[in-house]
């Protein structure tokens, strides 16, 4: 099953139609997709089913599917003291007209409404209770072991894309060698989280990765609310005080400091500043 799509066009499934697609998962699966309750987004698709579980959808270009295969979500299962929703099956297919492939999986409902956007405009005014739950998980996946190497953005994180996306954002003598690297998420931010209970989902992405890597992705994501970038940094100090987590920083500074940069992106000037300190930090260790 595939999208009709034109030669050197990318694909959006915002936009693009994802019937045939949702026909087909409905039938590997043997359930039904309850269309009114579909949530489009750049790559996935996600629907609730007829016995009360989720399915997302996701295609992937065969260039984005390492050696490590496409099970991130269903890899998460066996993660322990961890919150996130329980996986339950998949279909995996290869597109016909396509380099690409499909996945689905099928997991729990989420306890409660994703948080916002990647990037939030409002402070959710989370409880204490929700901040213990959230260190608690990433300590618990930091702690644990695995093969996985995370993938944020779809693309392998190594050494040398570290070393690559600090060099060029941030030119200097510093050293960007990784010590320590640890189980993460890999997509860290308030679209993968929910409130008031807290579950962490999405996590076709996860793998080793330098240590503060999911701290410093939702602190990024925080940062167009002073205080609750400030929250997270407080949360996540041990990550953020660590060498790793100073790169880590750096890393997600990178992202938002780009040339293509929107001139009012209200993360700017802090990430600047965050970066010329942790420059200045890592210069004089």
């Amino acid at each position: 099953m595939s999208l009709s799509v034109p030669a050197g066009r990318a694909v959006d499934l915002r936009v693009q139609a994802v019937e045939k697609t949702l026909e087909h998962v409905e039938r590997s699966l043997q359930t039904h997709l309850d269309r009114d309750t579909v949530v489009r987004k750049r790559r996935s698709v996600g629907a609730r089913t007829d016995r009360d579980t989720w399915v997302r959808i996701e295609r992937r270009s065969l260039d984005k599917i390492g050696v490590q295969g496409w099970n991130g979500t269903e890899c998460a299962a066996r993660l322990a003291g961890v919150a996130q929703p329980e996986w339950h099956a998949c279909v995996v297919w290869r597109d016909a007209d396509e380099p690409a492939m499909w996945r689905a999986d099928e997991t729990d409902l989420l306890p409660g409404g994703p948080i916002g956007t990647a990037v939030l405009s409002e402070d959710p005014k989370l409880p204490d209770t929700w901040w213990r739950a959230l260190n608690a998980s990433l300590d618990a996946l930091a702690g644990q072991s695995t093969s996985r190497v995370a993938t944020p953005d779809t693309e392998t994180i190594t050494q040398n894309l570290v070393t690559e996306s600090l060099r060029a954002a941030f030119p200097g003598s510093f050293d960007t060698t990784v010590e320590q690297w640890v189980p993460a998420h890999a997509d860290l931010n308030w679209a993968n989280i929910t409130a008031p209970t807290f579950c962490l989902f999405d996590w076709e992405d996860w793998g080793d990765a330098p240590r503060g890597l999911d701290s410093a992705s939702l602190w990024a994501s925080s940062l167009a609310v002073p205080a609750l970038a400030d929250r997270v940094r407080h949360e996540r100090n041990a990550d953020f005080v660590s060498r790793d987590g100073k790169l880590m920083t750096l890393f997600a500074c990178s992202k938002i400091l780009t040339p293509d940069a929107h001139p009012q992106d209200p993360r700017l000037e802090t990430a600047r500043r965050m970066a010329a300190r942790t420059l200045q930090n890592l210069q004089t260790d």
